[in-house]
């Protein structure tokens, strides 16, 4: 087969787990001997064609007010007028049917389209090449990916994503395949009327993690370090975990690591102030994950994954997750951890006391640990598993255009 991948970004622009994702799917579907191209999208104006790591990999600059990976802040009024642009982009699907008339794919696979805007899916159709759509994340219901608003979870689309998105699922209709990264984010469109026409797939996202020691076991009495590996946002309910932290009356502590922006990171430092919460910023993941005892997770949105989880679960180390999206595929309440509510906020310091109370309880979700993931693990199943959906996807097309 002859594959083209859309994505907004590819190596080494990388924003985050898909484009972490989209390059083991790309090399390894290579590695089996399929011709593969990538599309992706630049700052810069025009069209480049480069090699990445033995891949073909075309860049495309975008065509709309402002790049939205910088980290200059745009005032409301010129997000809103790049979403709209966004929502139809059609001088970047002229790109993509440039792209299609020059590489004659077989398949095309689209996975995060912010920046290509959904537009692009007409061409590809048009050239009768079958599309199968990855969702990472919101974004087709979404301008900001997270259908998160007004500091809770949305549960229908507000007025600005219904007029951003108000012919979507109609054009959905065009996909052939759509995968989900896991079974919540496949559901979450499947509700919402998407993709009506097209087979419908879970296959979740690896990475490569090496097996660690395994933790020492716990003992009654010992103080506990719990930890936070990710962006510091609101969305990621962490104004929630530093005041279920401040509640313990145990020898405990909290690592935050990662960063976000700056005022409101200065905003978590100062309710943090005189508590044993230390941020410690950019990290290892690895070595992170070496120094404390529990993860925590308490995203307030419907996290179409949660791969902090699963490198948690790989180290060993037991995670207290919110129960929401896809977090609820990887992390099992009274197997690897346990699970919190945000409609219950101190069942998540109810949470952190059971494990430190119960250093058996501990020592057995931590010794499960890494068998509970071990096959999310394996890249060669990953990428097994989108080669089938690929290969079937183009059998069938094949079958129902000779008919």
């Amino acid at each position: 087969m002859k594959i083209v991948y859309i994505n907004s970004l590819y190596s080494p622009l990388i924003e985050g787990g898909a484009e972490i994702s989209l390059k083991l799917i790309v090399e390894g579907m290579k590695s089996l001997g399929h011709e593969v191209v990538v599309l992706s999208l630049m700052p810069e104006k025009g069209l480049k064609k480069e090699q990445v790591d033995g891949v073909t990999v075309y860049r495309a600059g975008l065509q709309n007010a402002y790049w939205p990976y910088s980290k200059a802040k745009k005032n409301k009024l010129s997000r809103l007028a790049w979403h709209y642009r966004d929502q139809s982009n059609e001088a970047m699907a002229k790109v993509v049917k440039e792209i299609m008339v020059t590489e004659k794919p077989d398949i095309a696979s689209c996975h995060n389209l912010a920046g290509w805007s959904a537009a692009v899916w007409a061409p590809i159709y048009k050239a009768e090449i079958p599309i199968v759509q990855v969702l990472h994340d919101l974004y087709l219901l979404c301008p900001n990916s997270n259908m998160f608003k007004n500091e809770q979870t949305c549960e229908n689309q507000c007025f600005s994503c219904k007029l951003l998105r108000t012919n979507h699922a109609e054009i959905s209709k065009q996909i052939s395949a759509v995968v989900g990264i896991s079974n919540s984010i496949l559901q979450r469109f499947v509700d919402f009327g998407y993709f009506v026409n097209a087979s419908k797939h879970i296959i979740y996202n690896t990475r490569t993690v090496p097996t660690p020691k395994l933790k020492l076991p716990r003992r009654t009495g010992q103080p506990i370090r719990f930890g936070y590996l990710g962006t510091l946002s609101k969305v990621k309910g962490l104004e929630w975990l530093i005041g279920q932290f401040k509640k313990l009356d145990f020898n405990a502590g909290l690592s935050i690591a990662g960063k976000g922006d700056m005022g409101y990171e200065k905003h978590l430092k100062e309710i943090s102030s005189g508590d044993a919460i230390t941020f410690v910023g950019y990290v290892d993941s690895t070595e992170f994950l070496a120094e404390i005892d529990v993860l925590i997770v308490p995203s307030l949105w419907e996290e179409p994954l949660g791969m902090v989880a699963i490198e948690a679960l790989a180290n060993h180390v037991p995670v207290i997750a919110n129960k929401r999206g896809g977090l609820q595929e990887t992390v099992k309440d009274g197997v690897n951890g346990l699970y919190c509510h945000d409609s219950a906020p101190d069942s998540l310091s109810k949470a952190m006391s059971k494990l430190y109370d119960n250093p058996k309880l501990y020592n057995q979700f931590s010794t499960a640990a890494r068998a509970s993931v071990a096959s999310i693990l394996d890249a060669d199943r990953m990428i097994g598993e989108y080669e089938t959906v690929l290969k079937e996807t183009l059998k069938k097309y094949k079958l129902e255009v000779s008919l």
